[in-house]
């Protein structure tokens, strides 16, 4: 087994890697740079360039599952496609407007309150219809959660994959 020192480290960046989920970062690919760090410390003999590649699989499909379901919230709830457009566009900037507040967990409050207002003012312009409106926004922001958590169990699944890659040689 490599050097506990190290494998430590891995483990610190893993779960930084994770946590920066909530704040809207792509953590999966951090987890991914530092299983791929790791494996290259080892030679690739314990985290193995097939490991790698399910990984990559891993962070991409957590990527397009947390954008297709961001999408989904919203269609579910009758939003226009401008406003699904509003809900990315405004849960962006939210969540670079969250980041100074309550030490970078603003990022994550700012991104799904900025996927709700994106989705609202949008199809409050285009419907002017304050409930439909409402329901456009708590689509779009049930769907950011839901997408959040979805990338998150990937991220745990990542991390666990190369514990037992590492501990099983």
């Amino acid at each position: 087994m490599m050097d506990y020192l190290i494998f430590f480290l891995f483990i610190l960046v893993a779960f930084a890697g994770l946590i920066s989920h909530v704040f809207g970062f792509p953590g999966n690919f951090i987890i991914l740079a530092d299983s791929i760090l790791l494996g290259w410390y080892s030679g690739f003999k314990e985290v193995t360039i097939t490991v790698l590649g399910v990984l990559l699989a891993l962070a991409l499909l957590g990527e397009l599952v947390e954008f297709v379901l961001g999408i989904a919230g919203a269609k579910k709830y009758k939003s226009s496609n401008k406003a699904v457009v509003g809900s990315i566009v405004f849960g962006i900037i939210g969540g670079i407007l969250g980041i100074p507040f309550f030490f970078g967990i603003g990022a994550a409050v700012g991104a799904f309150i900025g996927a709700f207002v994106g989705a609202f003012l949008v199809e409050f312009l285009l419907k002017k219809n304050v409930d439909r409106a409402v329901k456009s926004g708590w689509g779009a922001f049930v769907g950011r959660l839901g997408g959040t958590f979805f990338k998150g169990a990937i991220g745990i699944a990542m991390i666990v994959i190369v514990i037992v890659s590492v501990v099983g040689n």
